[in-house]
């Protein structure tokens, strides 16, 4: 059981993998003109709800191989900790990226949006590496 849960453990880590991209691929909206724009603020709408989605399996399988394991309370209260600022950050960048699309929409400009946008991207960037860091180098010395 425990194979497999570090195996679901690996698919969440690759489907939230996307916000390694992320603020890239918004700093690419201002590249396009128009409907190339919306399209691709709604295509990043819906890969965010699907990192979420993974992010929902690494809760689940970290929490369960978190009781088995002997991790420091420190290792385990930042992982944790970096682990919900970085699901709280994946939800409330929806709301700029749905507003890229509806602004281009309307026929107005989506600079704030895409700037929001992208200024969040590269923290999740910034909090998802510092994550990776600490699984790579776990303290077993609780």
């Amino acid at each position: 059981m425990e194979q497999f849960m570090y195996f679901l453990h690996a698919v969440g880590a690759v489907g939230t993998g996307f916000y390694v991209l992320l603020p890239f691929l918004v700093g690419r909206t201002t590249k396009l003109a128009g409907e190339g724009q919306a399209g691709l603020a709604d295509g990043l709408v819906l890969a965010n709800r699907f990192a979420q989605y993974f992010l929902i399996l690494q809760l689940l399988t970290g929490g369960y191989m978190m009781t088995f394991a002997d991790y420091s309370v420190l290792w385990m209260s930042l992982t944790t900790v970096l682990f919900l600022a970085i699901a709280a950050l994946g939800g409330i960048i929806a709301k700029p990226l749905k507003a890229i699309a509806a602004s281009i929409r309307a026929g107005q400009s989506a600079t704030s949006s895409i700037n929001k946008a992208r200024t969040l991207g590269f923290i999740i960037l910034v909090l998802y590496i510092a994550i990776i860091f600490l699984m790579q180098y776990p303290d077993h010395r609780g």
